[in-house]
């Protein structure tokens, strides 16, 4: 696939721009996150084992460089990573011993950044962004096959802002899914969120508005009927309920999570924050319906991270190497503390 910017421009833009990360989902048929993770204990029943538990070694180096996989996701009816490509577009299975196959290529996909499996569905959703900042940019939703590849559809989520204002840019950053099938996907340029229905049709949802420093990054959905959204640029959390999002509200947490970008639950309940600036990926619980939450342990890790994967019990999170595009990029489990 043809790269449509340079390297150095994804660089010096995506330390601002990372998407966030994707859902964890339930064993089939239905992807179901779990409940509100106070005790965790009580959360909803644990993600079915994978396909391949205990197959996956703990770093995996991809093969190559170049290609900038910012988003992972563990496609549970398969057995295997996916990671999307920023540089190439194309989504890439990587296997234990860093090999690449390429499970989707399409010459509308742009820069894919959050990936979300929906197995019930055989759903493959896609942000498909690029442009990172430059007038107009790109904000899509791509929808594939996630046993084939085969595209189902191709969605122009900013279609749906109307006429931007001079110099205004739209970027597409995660996506994550519904219980019924309702798709929803976050624009950090714009600060809005997007909702895809059963039959393809995008609208925004909600728009943030008089928020200084805002920048929205990873979402998940809720089964009792919210989002959570993480805010990049002041480490925030803000609920979202899907049923009056005027009402939305931020999240008290115990302190800043600093460069929040992908957010995943976990197989306990807690959501799981990965920090794309502190070298920390935080994992939080609620005891009120996620008006608060609390830290439920800590994983460190070295260098720069983007988002999240579960794989059973474990969070699987990926080095992109931004700055240094060629470098191979790393697939690591995380340990919590």
């Amino acid at each position: 696939m043809t790269i449509r910017y340079t390297l150095l421009t994804v660089a010096g833009a995506l330390v601002l721009t990372a998407c966030g990360s994707e859902m964890a989902e339930a064993p089939a048929p239905e992807a179901a996150p779990p409940g509100d993770a106070a005790p965790a204990a009580e959360a909803a029943p644990a993600a079915a084992e994978p396909a391949d538990d205990g197959a996956l070694p703990a770093r995996i180096v991809a093969e190559r460089g170049g290609f900038i996989p910012e988003g992972v996701e563990y496609d549970q009816a398969n057995g295997r990573l996916l990671t999307g490509s920023i540089a190439e577009g194309t989504i890439f299975e990587i296997h234990g011993d860093g090999s690449m196959t390429a499970v989707v290529s399409d010459p509308e996909l742009g820069a894919t950044i959050g990936i979300e499996a929906d197995e019930p569905r055989d759903r493959l959703l896609v942000a498909n962004s690029g442009g990172f900042g430059e007038a107009p940019g790109r904000a899509g939703l791509a929808v594939f096959s996630l046993t084939t590849g085969e595209r189902i559809a191709m969605v122009d989520l900013a279609a749906t802002l109307g006429e931007l204002p001079e110099g205004a840019s739209v970027f597409a950053n995660d996506v994550t899914v519904a219980e019924d099938g309702t798709v929803y996907a976050t624009d950090t340029r714009m600060n809005v969120v997007y909702v895809v229905d059963g039959d393809y049709n995008a609208s925004v949802m909600h728009r943030f508005e008089g928020i200084e420093g805002l920048a929205l990054n990873g979402l998940v959905h809720h089964p009792d009927g919210y989002l959570l959204v993480a805010d990049l640029g002041n480490g925030g959390i803000y609920k979202v309920p899907v049923d009056d999002p005027a009402a939305t509200s931020e999240v008290a947490l115990p302190e800043p999570m600093a460069g929040a970008d992908g957010l995943v639950w976990d197989s306990a309940g807690n959501l799981v924050v990965v920090s794309n600036s502190s070298g920390m990926v935080t994992a939080l619980q609620s005891d009120d319906g996620w008006t608060s939450a609390s830290i439920a342990g800590v994983a460190p890790y070295e260098g720069q991270a983007t988002t999240g994967a579960v794989v059973g019990d474990d969070i699987y999170i990926v080095h992109p190497f931004f700055q240094d595009p060629e470098a191979l990029p790393i697939i690591e489990r995380v340990t919590f503390q």
